[in-house]
């Protein structure tokens, strides 16, 4: 599972991944700002329904 400083570096790739799984989520959903990552996880958690760690696992 990646960590915080490699998701950031490849955000564009996995926010590309999810959209593909995730044919519901948005651009605003995905926005990924410095400082508010918690924010964001919490976010595609509720939407998602899904964990922040199951989440995170679908980038292996």
């Amino acid at each position: 599972m990646p960590n915080s400083k490699e998701i950031k570096g490849n955000w564009n790739e996995f926010k590309g991944k999810l959209k593909q799984k995730f044919a519901d989520l948005t651009d605003d959903d995905l926005l990924y700002e410095e400082g508010k990552e918690d924010e964001m996880w919490g976010k595609l958690q509720q939407k998602l329904g899904k964990t922040e760690k199951e989440i995170k696992s679908l980038f292996d």
